[in-house]
């Protein structure tokens, strides 16, 4: 097994947490206190974070798509299983997050942003467990 594949997918499995984590505890719940200048903020905001995620994000879903494929035996089972995480947190972003910020893109409202902060709290849950399931995988 390529060391190398597995300290990618670690790493930037462990980015993805390092930024839910801020997200989820520091960043949405600042939404609220935005006022005002609510629309460019969110566009702002929409367009810095994709930004920011769009490679790490893309290296830990091709990293998690090659995994079960070159590792064996229990390793295997691991990388199936955070590949089953991953497909998950893709599931609630496109259907829980995304239609979330689409509603908030014009104006911020309690509602819409409660929504959003419970679909992304299942993710961050999830993205915990690939983080424990990549460190796995290096041991």
């Amino acid at each position: 097994m390529n060391t190398s594949l597995l300290l990618a997918h670690a790493a930037a499995t462990w980015f993805m947490v390092g930024l839910s984590t801020t997200i989820h505890w520091v960043h949405y719940p600042l939404f609220g206190y935005v006022g005002s200048r609510w629309p460019a903020f969110h566009h702002s905001h929409t367009r810095r974070m994709g930004a920011l995620l769009a490679l790490p994000w893309s290296i830990e879903g091709i990293t998690a798509l090659a995994l079960p494929f070159l590792l064996t035996g229990a390793a295997r089972w691991l990388a199936l299983v955070g590949l089953g995480l991953l497909a998950s947190v893709a599931a609630i972003t496109v259907f829980g997050a995304v239609p979330a910020h689409q509603r908030l893109a014009t104006h911020w409202d309690a509602a819409s942003q409660a929504r959003l902060v419970r679909a992304d709290r299942v993710r961050w849950a999830l993205w915990l467990c690939r983080g424990a399931l990549a460190l796995a995988l290096l041991t």
